[in-house]
């Protein structure tokens, strides 16, 4: 429930069933970022083609192209870059919560991360290569490190970690130019599309095999790009978290529009820039061109990904029925994030029906927002029985070091 005896207008609205603690807003965010979640990520999962950054030969009507594009600019890098706020946002509810108890904060802290870890492994080799989990376990030690810092120096951090990674993007974007381009090292090619296929379609073994593969070419942005990316968002969750912002958003609404007015049109704007450069064909350039559009994005889409936050914040309060909606799987974020991919798996690959690269945009796009919907409804009625999902229970296991 919120805290508080008074509620504004633009308070958060508590859910029925809410545990003592918890904060409806931020749940509401994660289940939101969990439906972008899988709109975006079944495209990899369905398809070896676009793991290897290329539109499926199959579906090239004007419709397939206007679904990649709808999903390239309104929700590509928008996100994950959401749900990692929220990692950051969570750290401090994590610290005031063993101050609390009286526990030590590290090493429970540290257990957490290690759990994240052997669960984003696990996910990685066996269902989803694009796993983030293992990401958030890295990231999480600098974020234990910096979590002294004021709020004022975590968003100079984010920020200063922003352009530095738009800088490296440009510069990689300049080399392109001089005939140094590397996208190909990652992206692959059509041949390569084309082996993925046959691999996802095959047994248990060639599947993971090339999980194991992919995870060796992507491992380079994990590192480079992504995960300064997260650990910005991180950031930028501390800082907000600091001032644990989200508690009650009635005192913020003029900050929210403020976020609405700018980010709406320069995050739009970008994602245009970035879609272009994604999806206009190929050419001499392609590649420079392409990083450019990566280097603007990284630089909007979190302005983007905040007006889309605001916009729900502003929103729930007025509509309890999509609050209603959005907690339940927000609360079981972990255990639909990786149901997602078991479903997709199971639809996509050899693991199940082995349907890569036969159904179309569209349908992918319908298939992830029906899984959506389903995890909705069964997040519901899973924590109408139970306290926590059956992946947060565990992962609660491993932190406090004795069973739930």
């Amino acid at each position: 429930m919120l805290q508080g005896k008074h509620r504004g207008p633009g308070a958060a609205v508590p859910v029925s069933g809410e545990p003592a603690g918890r904060i409806a807003a931020v749940d509401a965010l994660r289940g939101f970022a969990l439906l972008g979640i899988v709109v975006v990520n079944i495209a990899y999962l369905a398809s070896g083609y676009r793991m290897a950054g290329l539109a499926e030969p199959r579906f090239s009507a004007p419709l397939d192209w206007e679904v990649r594009w709808t999903v390239t600019v309104l929700f590509e890098n928008k996100f994950y870059l959401l749900f990692s706020f929220l990692f950051g946002y969570s750290f401090t509810l994590q610290i005031d919560s063993a101050a609390r108890s009286g526990k030590a904060f590290v090493p429970r802290f540290l257990r957490r991360l290690a759990g994240l870890l052997l669960l984003g492994v696990a996910h990685a080799v066996l269902l989803f290569p694009g796993d983030i989990l293992v990401t958030y376990s890295v990231v999480g030690l600098v974020l234990l490190a910096a979590r002294r810092l004021s709020p004022r120096a975590a968003m100079a951090c984010a920020l200063a970690l922003t352009a530095l990674l738009a800088m490296g993007l440009l510069l990689l974007s300049a080399l392109a130019l001089l005939g140094a381009d590397a996208s190909g090292t990652v992206a692959g090619g059509a041949a390569e599309a084309a082996r993925t296929d046959r691999a996802l379609g095959g047994p248990a073994t060639a599947i993971i095999a090339e999980h194991m593969h992919e995870l060796g070419k992507i491992v380079i942005l994990r590192v480079l790009f992504q995960g300064p990316a997260v650990l910005a968002a991180c950031l930028v969750g501390l800082a907000v978290g600091r001032h644990r912002a989200l508690a009650d958003v009635s005192g913020h609404t003029a900050v929210l529009g403020r976020i609405q007015r700018v980010g709406f049109p320069v995050g739009l704007a970008g994602a245009l820039l970035y879609a272009h450069s994604t999806w206009s064909g190929g050419g001499v350039h392609h590649g420079a061109y392409h990083m450019a559009g990566q280097a603007v994005d990284l630089l909007t889409a979190p302005l983007l990904a905040a007006a889309y936050a605001a916009t729900l914040l502003r929103l729930l309060p007025r509509a309890p029925r999509l609050t209603g909606a959005l907690v339940p799987p927000g609360r079981m974020a972990l255990s639909n994030y990786l149901g997602q991919s078991l479903i997709c798996s199971m639809v996509f690959t050899g693991y199940g029906l082995g349907l890569v690269d036969r159904l179309s945009p569209l349908t992918v796009v319908a298939i992830a927002v029906g899984i959506f919907l389903f995890q909705s409804g069964y997040s519901r009625l899973w924590l109408s029985r139970h306290r926590y999902g059956p992946a947060e229970w565990l992962l609660r296991w491993l932190t406090n070091a004795r069973r739930p």
